[in-house]
């Protein structure tokens, strides 16, 4: 008898056992989930693997639905419009717009959590050893385009408050970012109120998500958007269409070419 151990330990998971005509996921059989478990559930039942009370999947579903979409300005949104003119596929469009999001787009979420996880433990001198390794940005905070105030991130921290009595979280990484947003306000001498990436990062951390977790919850959350936008336009139509209208040039800024 052959040793296929090789072979069988070539990936090692804990999420998925399956054979013909049997599927578990981490542990439970598909059939007992389908119409018993919530999307958002199944995402952090399968990406996590803990229990999710009720009142912690509130908290998480409404994290994934407050980002879903930002609109065409949007890198992400706009790059999967653009390729849904280029004759490709839906899925190639969601890759597209997906591949958009990074430290800059998408990225701060992630960013905040650290930095909302240091806060916590070490008080807000860790600001200012965030910005001397970061830079001056704090992420979580500000919004170029929804001033004063995101419309988002009020009712995400209202649903934490209510989280908080409920003692479904413990409150302490939503007290560290109400920490750091007064301390900016005073520094700056106006409020700079928390953004969407602030406030879902603070029911990330209340939920005990590592911090590159928030960045792939965010992923996940903005491809809804992403697939939406990509769709309507596939269903709108238009070839090749680029980021701006034909009739727009762009600064040339090289040699004029034309001699002296």
């Amino acid at each position: 008898m052959s040793d296929d151990s090789d072979v069988a330990d070539w990936w090692r998971t804990r999420i998925i056992d399956m054979e013909p005509g049997r599927i578990a996921l981490r542990g439970h059989p598909i059939e007992t989930l389908i119409g018993n478990m919530g999307f958002a559930e199944m995402i952090w039942h399968l990406v996590i693997g803990t229990p999710l009370s009720e009142a912690r999947a509130r908290l998480f579903e409404a994290a994934l639905v407050s980002a879903v979409d930002h609109g065409p300005q949007a890198p992400s949104i706009a790059a999967a419009r653009m390729a849904a003119t280029c004759g490709v596929g839906l899925q190639n469009a969601m890759a597209t717009g997906l591949n958009m999001l990074g430290d800059v787009h998408g990225g701060a979420g992630e960013q905040a959590v650290d930095l909302f996880g240091q806060v916590a433990v070490d008080g807000l001198e860790r600001l200012a050893a965030w910005r001397a390794e970061h830079g001056h940005y704090v992420p979580g905070f500000g919004h170029r385009f929804h001033t004063p105030t995101d419309p988002r991130a009020p009712r995400l921290m209202a649903l934490v408050d209510a989280a908080v009595q409920a003692s479904a979280v413990t409150g302490a990484f939503r007290d560290s970012a109400a920490r750091i947003e007064a301390h900016l306000a005073k520094e700056r001498g106006a409020p700079v109120p928390m953004n969407i990436d602030g406030a879902t990062a603070v029911i990330y951390a209340e939920l005990g998500c590592p911090a590159p977790l928030a960045r792939g919850f965010f992923g996940l959350s903005r491809s809804v958007g992403i697939l939406a936008h990509a769709w309507e336009q596939t269903e709108q139509g238009g070839r090749n269409k680029g980021p701006t209208p034909p009739g727009y040039r762009w600064t040339y800024d090289g040699d004029s070419g034309q001699g002296s």
